[in-house]
């Protein structure tokens, strides 16, 4: 499943997008940052993430119904010592920001990880608030 609504009162509800990995296609965009993978193109990766992220928004109950995007975690395949996850999900940030305006400002976390999913670099989750109706 990669979508969970859960009702919040008067015609809202929750949003949970499940973790999207970075994708060319079908083929998983895999490597470590920064020593596999710069930090340039990891966050162009985690733009990637953003990308899948609202696609699943927009077939779950689509984009014009977002009414704020309430939380973004972001996780950076990245080795031991590296310190700048936060710039690598920028990325995803600030196409949210770009895609809802104001709307699109989030709480966020950004963490490292020695291994995530199929061997990605990136892989983003987010929770947004939505109309019913």
């Amino acid at each position: 499943m990669q979508t969970r609504l859960v009702a919040i009162g008067e015609g809202r509800l929750l949003l949970y997008v499940a973790g999207q990995i970075c994708r060319d296609g079908d083929e998983v965009m895999t490597g470590r940052c920064p020593d596999e993978v710069s930090v340039e193109e990891a966050t162009r990766r985690a733009r990637m993430c953003g990308l899948a992220v609202l696609a699943q928004i927009e077939q779950s109950v689509g984009l014009d119904n977002v009414v704020e995007l309430a939380q973004v975690i972001g996780f950076v395949r990245s080795v031991e010592d590296f310190t700048e996850q936060s710039r690598v999900v920028n990325g995803a940030s600030d196409l949210f920001v770009e895609v809802f305006g104001s709307a699109g400002k989030h709480t966020r976390a950004a963490v490292g990880s020695s291994g995530l999913p199929l061997g990605a670099t990136v892989e983003i989750a987010a929770v947004a608030v939505v109309r019913t109706g």
